[in-house]
């Protein structure tokens, strides 16, 4: 058994495919979750998904501490959709998803996300790093996407197993690290960790 610190339903999804008996660790309301993925000045996209990923971690693991929950191991995820060195989060608004879909349109970009899992004792990580290339995009498109709600609370301001897979003309590296939650590199590092998976 692991905690899972994640509130995606799609990081569980992908958990349950490995049939990985996990707990849901989420913060409390007390904790600013959001805070930790701050973008510093200058970061670039590689060193800011490790590092918040591994601030997750941290949280997480003080959290099960202060519930007085039973030690297991602890797995926490990010992803980032980078354009160049440009960071491209979860959209503010609307407004906001239609510009980063706009940027995205007919551009290769990167989507890092980086796993760590741990216990007091010893942490690890891994990250997957894919390409994925958008066709052009009409403003009518855009539109009409970021109307079907589907790029809030999304990196990037898509979902890769949604409806933005129609405007997807090429990707390479890992599906489900686009997703969430890259499946090959989370079996590596459970295994380290004693799980069957």
């Amino acid at each position: 058994m692991i905690y899972l610190a994640s509130q995606s339903p799609r990081r569980r999804q992908l958990l349950e495919q490995l049939g990985v008996a996990y707990e849901l660790l989420l913060p409390g309301e007390d904790e600013d979750a959001e805070g930790l993925e701050a973008v510093l000045p200058g970061e670039a996209p590689l060193a800011y998904v490790k590092r918040v990923t591994h601030l997750k971690l941290q949280a997480a693991l003080m959290r099960r501490k202060a519930r007085g929950l039973k030690a297991a191991p602890v797995l926490c995820s990010d992803t980032t959709v980078a354009l160049g060195r440009q960071i491209l989060g979860k959209p503010a608004d609307a407004k906001d998803a239609a510009r980063m879909l706009a940027c995205l349109a007919g551009q290769t970009h990167r989507v890092l996300t980086a796993v760590s899992v741990g216990t007091e004792k010893q942490c690890l990580q891994a990250v997957s790093i894919s390409q994925v290339r958008f066709a052009h995009m009409t403003p009518a498109q855009i539109k009409a996407y970021v109307a079907s709600g589907e790029p809030m609370g999304k990196a990037g301001a898509y979902a890769v197993q949604g409806r933005a897979a129609a405007f997807i003309a090429h990707m390479s590296g890992s599906y489900s690290g686009i997703m969430g939650l890259p499946v090959f590199e989370t079996a590596q590092l459970l295994r380290q960790f004693g799980c069957k998976i």
